[in-house]
């Protein structure tokens, strides 16, 4: 029987193929794993208002309006005080293709600003609430200390997710909250229960919905349950197989003076300002623009 010779065409053809074999197995390894939930819609900046108007019952965000709750959490020290606000301003900044509101979020543990947030969302034609962004900034004994969380939709392969729905019910499947593969962040939610009674220092609520959240990259993590009081919005924010025990009730609710409002839009801006410096992901982005009127 002759030998089997290979030709020099076929050989190449053989190199050629294992190359290409070779490449698609580390483009592959390199392309990140799709997440386990999906949007409620598909993303379309066309099916987004401009200007940005959020009303969904079940989280409605008001310019100017101040949202504060207060509980306790396990950020390495065992259970300490925590509060959390959040500022609806009156800014905006246009995020792949979409005018969002610009969120401001400050982080307080045991007296002390532990981390201040930029959040971008918008709300769809559908009622649906969208989360586009995030750029929190860590703080260390009252001084910056970092930003290296920061996502943005439709940059680095982020993608935007949904907050609430607009018309949330029992059964359904979970939902992604948003997908950074950049910085390993990714949240999924569902809806837990519907018609739930709950009362918090600012008031008792009935037909509440509960969501339960959760991050797919880090089960150890455990779940989150956030109560949505309609017409008001996140009233309480509860835990399960969560080591940080994190729980917070609604505490305040304010409507901003105009004089601070502008304080808050100033805050914003430098932090921004912080943002176009320290984060390579940010500088991609176009400025927060201000309201009419407004210089």
């Amino acid at each position: 029987m002759p030998s089997v010779r290979v030709r020099p065409v076929t050989l190449s053809i053989l190199v050629t193929a294992v190359l290409l074999f070779a490449n698609s197995v580390t483009a592959s390894a390199d392309e990140p794993k799709a997440p386990p939930c999906k949007t409620v819609a598909q993303f379309d900046p066309a099916n987004f208002p401009d200007p940005p108007k959020i009303d969904n019952s079940w989280n409605p965000w008001t310019p100017g309006m101040q949202f504060t709750w207060a509980g306790e959490a396990d950020r390495g020290g065992g259970l300490l005080p925590h509060r959390v606000v959040t500022t609806v301003s009156d800014l905006t900044k246009m995020i792949n293709g979409v005018r969002t509101v610009v969120i401001v979020e400050k982080d307080i543990n045991e007296g002390d600003l532990e981390e201040a947030e930029l959040a971008f969302h918008a709300q769809d034609n559908a009622g649906n609430l969208w989360n586009l962004g995030e750029y929190p900034e860590e703080y260390e004994d009252g001084k910056f200390d970092g930003a290296p969380d920061v996502w943005i939709s439709g940059l680095e392969k982020a993608q935007a997710g949904n907050i609430v729905v607009g018309n949330p019910q029992l059964g359904t499947p979970e939902y992604l909250q948003g997908w950074s593969p950049d910085i390993d962040f990714l949240d999924c939610a569902k809806v837990s229960k519907m018609e739930q009674r709950t009362c918090v220092p600012v008031g008792c609520y009935e037909n509440v919905m509960i969501t339960d959240e959760r991050s797919p990259l880090e089960p150890e993590s455990g779940h989150q349950l956030k109560y949505y009081a309609p017409g008001v919005g996140n009233v309480r924010v509860g835990f399960m197989d969560d080591p940080e025990g994190e729980v917070l009730v609604l505490v305040k609710v304010a409507q901003l003076s105009p004089e601070q409002v502008a304080k808050v839009r100033q805050e914003a801006l430098k932090m921004e300002k912080n943002a176009f410096k320290v984060s390579k992901v940010y500088r991609q982005t176009s400025p927060i623009e201000l309201p009419a009127g407004v210089s």
